[in-house]
């Protein structure tokens, strides 16, 4: 038994070492003096693929607009968090129409995770975020069936600007989708 499961132990290990993972494309967010972030998505090979502008209003409402390449506006999110925390995000499409929630709850930890759900309701993945001691965050992304789909990898330099790396076993995962 203790053979069979070195055995077994040993092949995990020599298939976990041979997975690919490719970089699907970065994100870089800069915040301007009045708190509003500014971030520019790329794809794996440099090229903009859209932009997200965000803005916070008094009552701590976020909205994100997100546009493509061209900066034809694709869609909002809108961001706020109850009473107990927990932070609900609706995306819309550029016709105003539901497009999905996340909602995000964080431990005691710092840890945060998030599910996310399409317009209908349904249950279509998760993401879970753990931060360092610098600031610097990994965060897992799995689809509805618990199945790792990319990992997004974020850290902050001396001026607080954010990168995010993102990758995955799949090339053909786009960053829009997490």
């Amino acid at each position: 038994m203790k053979k069979l499961s070195l055995f077994i132990m040993a092949i995990a290990i020599a298939i976990s070492a041979n997975a690919q993972s490719y970089n699907v494309g970065t994100s870089n967010t800069r915040t301007d003096y009045f708190g509003n972030r500014n971030t520019t998505h790329r794809n794996q090979y440099g090229q903009t693929t859209g932009t997200s502008v965000s803005s916070t209003d008094y009552f701590g409402v976020t909205t994100t607009t997100h546009r493509d390449n061209n900066g034809h506006t694709i869609g909002t999110s809108t961001s706020s968090t109850d009473c107990f925390g927990n932070t609900i995000t609706t995306h819309r499409d550029s016709y105003g129409n539901t497009a999905g929630t996340a909602i995000s709850t964080t431990d005691n930890f710092g840890n945060t995770n998030t599910l996310y759900s399409n317009s209908f309701g349904q249950s279509i993945g998760s993401s879970y975020t753990t931060t360092d001691y610098f600031g610097n965050t990994t965060s897992v992304h799995r689809n509805q069936y618990g199945y790792t789909q990319g990992i997004s990898t974020s850290s902050v330099d001396c001026f607080g600007n954010r990168t995010t790396q993102q990758r995955s076993d799949d090339a053909d995962i786009s960053i829009w989708t997490w």
